[in-house]
């Protein structure tokens, strides 16, 4: 480009308002507007190129953020629009920030709720006078990690028991919709902010916003708001804010890690959304599509942020991530990349969630690397393998109970129905936070009383006992307690019984 050319577009810029108010306002770098194609827009900078992942705010008056994704021939830098381009016109004023996109980081963003800026959006004071860090950070050096394996107990007797989850680690939460992924993750919330003594941050990438203030009132009314923190890229936001929204939330989480040594429970629901920004992004950059239609750097993105989540000396960021899977297809290509990164993938059966057995978590597909004697000791691994070995032989018998009945089956193969059919209902649970629908008071059951029931059916202990005196049970030990309330109501009916005549 030529001088001249510069000298014609320098003065559009000084004649425009000033952008951002600032001591070193006019030291700020300065450029307009080139090109604007929905959510990329095109910028051009006289003197100096903005670096990559560098804040850019265009418009008259700065409302337009944008971050610089490329850099191109002629002074031009590419960047992604993070808020709404609409009114944004070629020659409008540029000025570079001189930094990336940061965040507020400390104890007094606890309890609060923030968008992808680090602006918070509950309606109370905003923030004054907090630190501030930018969300693209390296992930922690391996010196600096911490190899130990360790539990991290939830209080969910499905997942502690078939599919233990590592402090430190990442779990998957795969499933369709309507299978119970939010549902899983607000309880995870509920019971591991009391136990551990951490804090929870909950990222919604793509969520609707009626989700997000519905999360905001469960998480209020559990007593557990003052311990978490909330931040959303929501559904009608430009996919370049959903795509950063997870990148924001790990920046805060690093801070209670690294800075105050605590423990952190990272809620990421949806990683989806955020592989579907990545590819809306990547369609808007005119990048040549992969498989399916997706991004050709699907696992890169996936790698950046899944890399920042680990274990270290001074604390740990524990990551359990709702996956949905599209067309409950696990080969998508979406899901197969998540899976490689995770500890333990927790597989949600809807064929489970339409029998009303909830969590639906699906005992033969889910896995974790965790569950081998060394880790959760001789026991544990022993009654999970004969629960997963029992609940196996159940489901190659159901097509002969199908088509034959029961009554062909041999003594044995009775038996391991039996139990295959109490087991299932036992390993459901009532939830504190679906109270309000199931009518069943929550239960928060520990990994010792999960082995001791399941180990009890394993040995017919409750052979005689209904298949529904066990459903939505919290420990076993409640069955006695049920059993007296249903003595109690046969002695009330027929004492009602006999008084009838006389009356």
């Amino acid at each position: 480009m030529s001088q001249n050319q510069n000298n014609e577009r320098s003065p559009k810029i000084n004649e425009d308002q000033v952008l951002v108010s600032g001591k070193n306002e006019h030291n700020k770098n300065r450029g307009n507007v080139a090109a604007v194609r929905g959510s990329v827009v095109d910028t051009y900078f006289p003197a100096a190129l903005p670096p990559l992942y560098n804040q850019l705010q265009a418009g008259p008056d700065g409302r337009v953020v944008i971050e610089v994704v490329s850099h191109h021939r002629g002074g031009i830098a590419r960047g992604i629009a993070l808020s709404p381009t609409g009114g944004l016109r070629r020659g409008d004023p540029v000025i570079d920030t001189g930094t990336m996109i940061e965040v507020p980081v400390g104890k007094d963003v606890l309890g609060r709720m923030f968008n992808v800026f680090g602006e918070t959006i509950d309606e109370k004071e905003p923030l004054a006078d907090i630190e501030k860090r930018g969300i693209h950070r390296p992930p922690a050096s391996i010196s600096r990690r911490v190899t130990k394996a360790e539990i991290f107990e939830t209080g969910i007797k499905a997942i502690d028991l078939l599919t233990p989850l590592e402090r430190g680690g990442k779990a998957g939460l795969f499933g369709g919709a309507g299978v119970g992924k939010t549902v899983l993750i607000t309880e995870l919330i509920n019971n591991t902010v009391g136990k551990y003594e951490g804090v929870s941050i909950f990222c919604g990438i793509g969520e609707r916003s009626r989700e997000a203030e519905e999360l905001y009132r469960d998480i209020k009314t559990a007593g557990v708001l003052d311990n978490t923190v909330m931040i959303f890229g929501q559904m009608n936001e430009p996919p370049g804010a959903r795509y950063l929204v997870g990148h924001s939330a790990l920046t805060m989480a690093e801070y209670f890690r690294d800075d105050a040594r605590q423990d952190v429970l990272l809620l990421i629901d949806n990683i989806f959304r955020f592989v579907q920004a990545g590819s809306e992004v990547s369609g808007l950059l005119g990048k040549m599509p992969s498989r399916v239609g997706y991004q050709p750097t699907l696992s890169t993105e996936i790698a950046e942020l899944q890399e920042r989540i680990s274990n270290t000396a001074t604390g740990a960021i524990t990551s359990i991530q709702a996956v949905y899977v599209p067309a409950d297809d696990f080969t998508d290509p979406s899901a197969t990349h998540t899976f490689a990164h995770l500890s333990a993938s927790i597989i949600l059966s809807r064929k489970r969630a339409s029998e009303g057995l909830y969590p639906a978590v699906d005992p033969l597909q889910s896995w974790s690397k965790m569950l081998t004697p060394l880790v959760v000791g001789e026991r544990h691994y022993l009654v999970a393998q004969e629960v997963r070995r029992t609940l196996a032989e159940y489901e190659e018998l159901k097509d002969i109970i199908a088509m034959l009945g029961m009554e062909e089956l041999s003594q044995e193969d009775r038996r391991v129905v039996n139990r295959a059919r109490r087991l299932e209902r036992f390993l459901t649970q009532p939830f504190v936070t679906t109270e309000q629908f199931t009518g069943y008071s929550g239960r928060v059951v520990s990994l010792e009383d999960a082995l001791d029931g399941c180990e009890r059916i394993l040995n017919d202990e409750f052979s005689e006992r209904s298949e529904s005196d066990l459903y939505m049970l919290g420990k076993i030990g409640e069955l006695k307690s049920k059993a007296g309330k249903d003595r109690q109501e046969e002695e009330d009916s027929a004492e009602s019984g006999a008084g009838e005549p006389g009356e």
